[in-house]
């Protein structure tokens, strides 16, 4: 379209230069040759005045040299009353031409050889007419007519020029918000649902770009619900599913009991399965602008609400620390939840009942830390657990639960490590960066101000 633009361009500028420029030159040609014979015009009548006094030879060459040279007029004087003709200066024009001239007694031009002579008719006293020819050379007919051609000429160029420069800078205007929008629909569609188009340029690329916009957030939008929905289904189910696994334990032994924990064991792994895809489908979206994220604090106290009843089923004790004040971080709210339902559904999965467990919120100046720890046996190879977190999961276990955790710490530049807790079994601790700068490391612990142990504790 820009060169399109510019083209179209260039042909109109062309045309106007050359509708205007060749009329302007042969006006400034034909200017020329009318000075021209303006002068010779002006010549002759110098010479006139003296032709009605007199046709002495002598008098009419002084007459001749004062009004110019002698080589440029020439005065036709016929025979009359016994007298010879008189013809003074050189003749250029043929005799026919004269004699026409003289007949039908008015000026007139003729071709010569290199230029034109001009034929003045001039009446005697003896009532004949003379005929007083002037040359004008070529060079004088044209003079300035090729400088004049030349100034057109560079004008024109300029012109188009200039017109071509201004249109490329308008077809920029217009390509570039067109190439955004392009990019940004190609970006969309790769799933980048972050991507978005300055609305600038055009008024009808704005409106353009306007739309776009409008059309990206409703899908990030509609994702989001989409990801709140799926996030909602499994908080759902995971805790029904935990309490039936933890129920069939006391159905003893039989095929009955053999089928019951056979389908909640392949229930688990299909609920798995569906969350495990709706997490890797999750789109590329936008970093969290200013202000965004969620209440650390608030999300913990709302989700260890949610599993303190089955806690308290199975005689669970509970302790919950750091949650007084709040707490922001760049993170989702529904991300924050989900990632703590996988932890404390490992937590029920994976430990006996009575086993304690605590959930710990620590904030620094960089970065905000969420332990959470159980009194369980601990996990044997910590690092396989994690590869099962960052891979597709073997020994009987999904990898899910660490693979939420993993994908939330390193959104923000954070990382997750495991080890032993004070209360003798795992500790999962989940760094959260606040600047988004590269994941602090297990040296940097000491800059966290670690809130007292034992604050904000529940029982059940």
């Amino acid at each position: 379209m820009r060169w399109a633009l510019v083209k179209v361009c260039l042909a109109v500028t062309t045309m106007v230069v050359v509708a205007f420029a060749v009329p302007l030159g042969l006006v400034i040609k034909e200017m020329a040759r009318d000075r021209a014979f303006s002068n010779a015009e002006r010549q002759a009548a110098a010479i006139a005045p003296a032709l009605s006094i007199t046709t002495d030879r002598d008098e009419l060459e002084r007459v001749v040299a004062s009004a110019g040279s002698d080589m440029g007029i020439g005065v036709h004087i016929p025979a009359a009353d016994g007298k010879p003709a008189v013809e003074i200066g050189k003749q250029r024009a043929v005799a026919k031409d004269i004699t026409v001239t003289r007949r039908l007694g008015r000026a007139s031009t003729t071709e010569v050889p290199g230029g034109s002579a001009l034929l003045q008719p001039i009446a005697l006293s003896s009532g004949e007419i003379a005929v007083i020819e002037v040359y004008v050379p070529e060079a004088e007919v044209s003079n300035g007519v090729g400088t004049a051609w030349a100034v057109l000429a560079a004008v024109g160029v300029a012109l188009i020029i200039g017109s071509v420069a201004v249109a490329d800078r308008l077809g920029v205007r217009m390509v570039q918000p067109a190439q955004r929008l392009a990019e940004s629909a190609h970006e969309l569609g790769e799933g980048q649902l972050g991507s978005r188009v300055p609305e600038e340029g055009p008024t009808e690329l704005r409106l353009a770009a306007v739309a776009f916009n409008s059309m990206a957030d409703q899908v990030v939008q509609l994702l989001a619900n989409e990801r709140e929905l799926a996030a909602d289904l499994s908080h759902r189910l995971r805790t029904p599913l935990t309490v039936l696994r933890l129920n069939t334990a006391s159905l003893g032994d039989g095929p009955a009991a053999e089928q019951t924990r056979a389908a909640v064991a392949q229930l688990e792994r299909e609920v798995d399965t569906i969350i495990r895809t709706a997490r890797e489908a999750k789109p590329q979206t936008a970093a969290l602008g200013v202000g965004a994220g969620c209440d650390a604090s608030e999300v913990v106290r709302e989700r260890m609400d949610f599993w303190s009843a089955l806690a308290e089923d199975e005689g669970r004790k509970v302790r919950v620390a750091g949650v007084e004040r709040p707490v922001r971080i760049p993170v989702a709210r529904a991300d924050l939840a989900a990632a703590l339902d996988a932890l404390l559904g490992n937590v029920f999965r994976h430990t006996p009942e009575g086993t304690a467990f605590a959930v710990d919120v620590h904030n620094a100046e960089d970065a905000v830390i969420v332990l959470v720890s159980d009194a369980g046996a601990g996990i044997v190879d910590p690092v396989a657990a994690m590869a099962r977190g960052a891979g597709s999961g073997n020994d009987g276990s999904t990898g899910l639960g660490l693979d939420i955790v993993r994908r939330l710490a390193e959104s923000t530049g954070g990382d997750v490590r495991i080890g032993s807790s004070v209360l003798g079994g795992t500790e999962v601790r989940i760094w959260i960066q606040l600047d988004g700068r590269a994941p602090v490391r297990s040296g940097h612990r000491g800059r966290v101000r670690r809130r007292r142990r034992g604050a904000g504790v529940a029982q059940a």
